[in-house]
């Protein structure tokens, strides 16, 4: 069992339920969300337009969360500063710019500008988030591991707590897509590799490869099994039936909680007035709340993995 330190234990629970499981409204959209909201233009999306969104969204579903997963440019400080946010939910708050660059079959990840784990740990916030895009066969995969180990590094030294979430893609241009197999591999390999870099929460997509339940229970079997740190799954663009099933399977399978962004909101974004804020505190909230008591019925709490450090009365002239 892994000892954390006094800010990363303290992050990790404010993060979480009662329990030590976790249910983490993810509202860190960026580019995406200009596309739900105008899918025929979203270079015509106003910055303000996406700040409002992540304000109702959160108004409507933080409550039903243990933490709310926010972007830096369009909703973190706003959230703070307009309310939303409530002041008893985590705040994890994402270091990365939105997007890639190079090619698409040997992707980079960026950091924000100006942004930093010193900023979010300034500014309050429970844990920093950090996405890559990463396969290990990839040419990049190396730049990759470096980055996240130096922003393990810098997340250590403010005692902060870092959750990671990597993104698999094909690395073969001849190949589109990665086969549902070969995509099964590629986050089970990525969990291995990754999860022991300084990272303390693995954010993971689904690794099943069929739609069987006993290869889905499998599956997230394997990942709970090489995973070093308790990992949780997100939803990327399953719809919510699909996502729920995803869920209890993860979760029985020993995922200590999940990250819910679309699955629960998607179709908000193309409401306006009354109709977007009766889905907001109507369907989207039963959603967000199922996905919370299933995950604090069935998940693996992360208590399983982690221990309190040992305090003694002269701790903070180590600290």
């Amino acid at each position: 069992m892994g000892e954390l330190t006094v800010g990363k234990l303290r992050g990790l629970r404010q993060c979480s339920g009662r329990g030590g499981t976790l249910s983490l409204l993810a509202l860190d959209h960026r580019n995406n969300l200009r596309r739900i909201l105008r899918p025929y233009a979203p270079e015509t999306v106003a910055d303000g337009d996406l700040t409002e969104f992540k304000r109702e969204a959160l108004s409507a579903l933080g409550e039903a969360a243990t933490a709310v997963l926010l972007d830096p440019e369009f909703g973190a400080a706003q959230s703070i500063a307009n309310g939303a946010l409530p002041g008893d939910r985590g705040l994890i708050v994402a270091l990365e710019k939105t997007g890639y660059a190079g090619d698409p079959h040997a992707r980079e990840s960026r950091l924000l500008e100006n942004w930093s784990a010193a900023k979010i740990r300034r500014m309050g916030a429970s844990a920093a988030k950090l996405l890559v895009y990463y396969h290990p066969a990839s040419s990049t995969a190396r730049q990759i591991e470096e980055l996240v180990r130096e922003v393990a590094a810098e997340c250590a030294r403010e005692d902060l707590l870092l959750v990671l979430e990597p993104l698999v893609y094909s690395p073969d241009a001849d190949v589109r897509q990665l086969a549902p197999e070969s995509r099964r591999e590629a986050v089970i390999e990525t969990a291995r590799r990754l999860s022991g870099s300084g990272v303390d929460l693995l954010k993971a997509e689904f690794p099943g490869a069929s739609a069987d339940d006993s290869e889905w229970l499998d599956s997230c079997r394997e990942l709970t099994s090489v995973s070093r740190a308790p990992w949780i799954l997100l939803s990327a663009a399953a719809d919510f039936e699909t996502f729920l099933r995803q869920t209890d399977v993860a979760c029985r399978a020993g995922a200590s909680g999940v990250a819910v962004g679309r699955a629960v909101w998607s179709e908000a974004p193309r409401l306006s007035g009354e109709d977007r804020t009766a889905f907001l505190r109507g369907p989207a909230r039963r959603r967000m709340e199922t996905v919370t008591t299933c995950c604090a019925e069935r998940a693996r709490p992360w208590t399983a993995v982690y221990s309190a450090p040992e305090i003694d009365e002269r701790w903070f002239s180590r600290y």
